[in-house]
């Protein structure tokens, strides 16, 4: 998979601007590039723009309730997280706002990448909703087959990966 690091974002029409979390005012319908600063959540959520991503909802993942929510600092973690969640529905990335305190996704930076270079967090604050990430490539059906074998593997050896 190629590298994703520009896109375009589609903002739902609800007022006649929005602020992303850096500042920058951005007027709905523009076509903008993502700064190093934006993040991303991958689901297969139906949600709109001012929606909150919020904990004690079911897992992308697990039949659970998710303890946080998780976000990336990078387009291809989000991409993931869009082709991974369980269900039906249409997969989409987000771009969201952080409302308090996140911390690096210790099942990710912890056991597989020190240092965070995937730029994977969680929280435990909403996570607010300012644009969906349209027109992204996807990994191929054999990459993708592959992780969901290898998060298969895990999941019978006991390791699950998200709280």
């Amino acid at each position: 998979m190629k590298n994703q690091d520009f896109s375009i974002v589609k903002f739902v029409p609800a007022t006649q601007i929005r602020r992303l979390w850096k500042g920058r005012v951005i007027f709905m319908g523009e076509k903008i590039t993502f700064s190093p600063g934006s993040f991303f959540h991958g689901t297969k959520a139906d949600l709109k723009t001012g929606d909150f991503l919020t904990k004690g909802f079911l897992s992308n993942y697990a039949d659970r309730k998710a303890k946080y929510v998780y976000f990336a600092g990078t387009l291809d973690a989000a991409v993931w997280g869009a082709e991974l969640a369980a269900g039906d529905g249409k997969q989409r990335i987000y771009v969201v706002e952080p409302t308090g305190e996140f911390e690096d996704d210790p099942n990710v930076t912890d056991k597989k990448f020190p240092g965070n270079p995937t730029k994977s967090y969680r929280t435990q604050e909403p996570l607010k909703i300012v644009g969906e990430v349209v027109g992204w490539n996807g990994h191929s059906p054999e990459v993708l087959q592959n992780m969901r074998e290898n998060l298969e593997r895990l999941e019978r050896m006991g390791i699950g990966a998200i709280e």
